[in-house]
């Protein structure tokens, strides 16, 4: 969805008059990096505040620190600079706020993180004023369920997995979608991506990409036993439940967030959250473009 400047009354020719600054702090040159970028968004006429980790670890302490609902409270939009990663971090925590999220790409591949760090004032500029590209990503809610209780909860902007543990030996899983039984699944594990995690690890275990705009979730095995066992897209609105059968120390991750040692008879229940996260991207943003130069389609053609 496209949006102009006159879509709605600005301040100050400003759509979003407070922007908070989340950065990738590990990263070499990242403090000179945010300073840098909130002189700019402060030049343009934008309060600035720093996500509370980013100003203690980069040590810019002349910017107000807000931790994440204060963000969701008080600001309109958040830039993300760093990668995919730290678009993930902070998109799953921002998504219940409702507060817009604009990524500039400090690290590699950059599928969410789409704006080069080094054309940032040219494509930031018409975002700040109300010309944007909006791009609704959908969230998985998941949890696990042990003896008829949850014992964990968790939201995931990429992926769930289950995965075997370190010995060389499969995993069974019983797999069922919407009460009704799928099949018992014998694999080194089991990946339930969301069209945004379509290019993650599902990806690389052979499943297919995802248009962002698709409503629906990715079921890829792991290198399954039988050979048959193929990924399905399944609607979003279905509920995913995975039952650890037999196997040693499988867990279960989400997104970065991981739960070890799981037991025989533990459920993983996957739903979609009932919260949306809202990228915004440059005017003419294409995600075919995205997959071309990430992917690399186009080389040797």
């Amino acid at each position: 969805m496209s949006h102009t400047p006159n879509d709605s009354p600005r301040l100050s020719g400003l759509r979003f008059p407070h922007v908070a600054i989340v950065g990738k702090y590990q990263a070499p040159g990242s403090r000179h990096t945010v300073d840098e970028i909130a002189h700019f968004l402060h030049d343009q006429g934008c309060d600035v505040s720093l996500e509370q980790d980013t100003a203690l670890n980069t040590g810019l302490l002349q910017y107000p620190s807000l931790d994440v609902p204060a963000i969701g409270r008080s600001c309109q939009l958040a830039l993300v600079v760093g990668g995919d990663g730290t678009m993930l971090g902070i998109g799953r925590q921002l998504a219940r706020y409702g507060v817009p999220l604009v990524g500039i790409n400090q690290g590699r591949l950059g599928f969410i993180t789409d704006i080069p760090i080094d054309s940032y004032r040219e494509k930031l500029d018409p975002i700040l004023h109300g010309a944007y590209e909006e791009d609704p990503r959908a969230l998985m809610a998941a949890s696990v369920w042990r003896d008829g209780r949850c014992v964990f909860e968790a939201t995931a902007l990429n992926d769930v997995v289950v995965n075997r543990g370190g010995v060389a030996s499969m995993i069974e899983l019983r797999v069922e979608v919407d009460g009704h039984f799928v099949a018992n699944q014998r694999a080194d594990g089991l990946i339930i991506a969301t069209s945004t995690g379509s290019t993650a690890y599902a990806l690389s275990a052979g499943g297919p990409l995802l248009h962002p705009s698709v409503g629906g979730w990715v079921m890829v095995p792991i290198a399954p036993h039988t050979l048959s066992n193929r990924p399905i897209v399944l609607p979003s609105h279905s509920e995913i439940a995975v039952e650890i059968v037999s196997g040693k120390d499988a867990s279960a991750n989400f997104d970065m967030q991981s739960l070890t040692s799981l037991l025989h008879g533990d459920r993983i229940v996957v739903r979609r959250s009932e919260h949306t996260l809202r990228l915004l991207h440059p005017i003419g943003w294409s995600y075919f473009d995205t997959l071309r130069k990430k992917l690399h389609w186009n080389e040797g053609a």
